[in-house]
């Protein structure tokens, strides 16, 4: 990462030109146009209330609004997710772009990208939020964006269709606006959610459908509105919790705690362990009952629960037991070799189930090409494919090479 001139941290100017370098270096910006609108967007006006320092931060984020449990519910993404969304969408001049989801700045970025000759439109549910996107937009001399109050589950129907929509929040299904206020041509890059693990997804048509181009693990604050997430969470013990979006799973608590009480067991794949949030992917889109876990610091430094915890590890859980991926040392597979950590009455089953798909992982997929993700929309076939995953519209699957 290139580091920035300590004597220029003041100058805005100078911050913006460190940050287009930054992302450079670290393969966010790829692209002359990409690097152009981050060289041209004053970002720091679009944060007026935080130092330019973090304004032009390459991974931090800038709240905008919190709820009132103090937690973010609007932010100024980070500049280099921003980026990488924006080389993954291809925009070019003259092109009509929709974006759901405004902080304001990224809609200035998509006008530089657009050009005089194209359309930037951007729709939140906020008023507050949406108030503010438009007086930072005017302030730093973008008033050609239009802004829109609405629910983006809605789309903006009037100016469809769009040849680009870009979502800048987390979304846990793509709703039948989206795709049909698309151009023939066009692509929508979305940030998916899938059993509590977000990736940045850049679909085209497929038919009726949609088909990935490429894709990259992302954050964001969830969607708000009518497309807001059907999802579960539940606190095991303290420190320790389970979330899932899969209505088929089971979360029994009381159970499940009791299970985290019995011994585990420890079962070793003898596959490979790398690329961790790949091998994540995997497993939550094939697990057939996943949820995924977290746990506290001081879980895991007690020994009860296993670092891959700490910052969500997909699980396999039943009424009554619970199977989690962990790693350790061993030459022979090339550094480390994934396992499975289990409790409870059915921990045997889990873990074998669990280890065979981490084999499965490892001989058929690692190190052999990214997913391929597809949307189906309409009703989800009977029975559903085992590679499937079941949405409010439509169905999401992925295969690998």
């Amino acid at each position: 990462m290139t580091a920035i001139d300590d004597s220029t941290v003041r100058d805005p100017d100078a911050l913006r030109a460190d940050m287009v370098r930054a992302l450079r270096d670290e393969n966010g910006v790829k692209t002359e146009p990409v690097a152009a609108a981050f060289a041209a967007v004053p970002r720091h006006k679009f944060a007026p209330d935080a130092s330019a320092e973090l304004a032009y931060s390459l991974h931090r984020t800038v709240p905008v609004k919190k709820d009132e449990h103090g937690m973010d519910i609007s932010v100024m993404s980070a500049a280099h997710l921003q980026a990488v969304m924006l080389e993954q969408a291809e925009v070019e001049p003259g092109m009509k772009v929709l974006e759901i989801g405004s902080g304001g700045v990224n809609a200035a970025y998509l006008q530089e990208l657009v050009g005089s000759e194209g359309e930037v439109t951007t729709v939140d549910i906020d008023r507050d939020v949406i108030d503010r996107a438009r007086q930072c937009l005017d302030d730093a001399g973008y008033a050609q964006v239009k802004t829109v109050l609405d629910d983006g589950e809605h789309g903006v129907p009037d100016g469809a269709p769009y040849d680009r929509i870009i979502v800048t929040a987390a979304a846990w299904d793509i709703p039948p606006s989206w795709i049909s206020g698309l151009a023939e041509k066009g692509r929508l890059v979305v940030p998916l959610t899938v059993c509590g693990t977000t990736r940045s997804i850049a679909f085209d048509r497929d038919g009726a459908g949609l088909i990935s181009r490429s894709y990259g693990l992302a954050h964001f604050v969830p969607m708000q509105g009518e497309g807001a997430a059907d999802e579960r969470k539940v606190m095991l013990r303290e420190g320790i919790a389970l979330q899932t979006d899969d209505v088929r799973v089971p979360l029994e608590a009381q159970a499940l705690n009791a299970a985290l009480g019995m011994p585990r067991l420890e079962h070793w794949s003898g596959a490979a362990y790398d690329l961790p949030d790949e091998l994540d992917l995997f497993l939550t889109l094939k697990l057939p009952s996943p949820a995924r876990l977290h746990a506290s610091q001081d879980v895991v430094a007690s020994g009860l629960v296993e670092a891959s915890a700490l910052k969500g590890v997909p699980a396999l859980v039943s009424e009554d037991s619970i199977a989690y991926r962990t790693r350790r040392e061993n030459a022979d597979t090339g550094g480390f070799e994934s396992g499975v950590i289990a409790h409870g009455p059915q921990a045997e089953a889990l873990a074998d189930q669990y280890a065979d798909l981490l084999r499965r992982w490892a001989r058929n997929h690692r190190r052999r090409g990214a997913a391929t993700f597809r949307y189906l929309p309409g009703p989800a076939p009977t029975p559903l494919p085992e590679d499937a995953v079941l949405r409010r519209h439509g169905i999401v699957t992925a295969t690998w090479a």
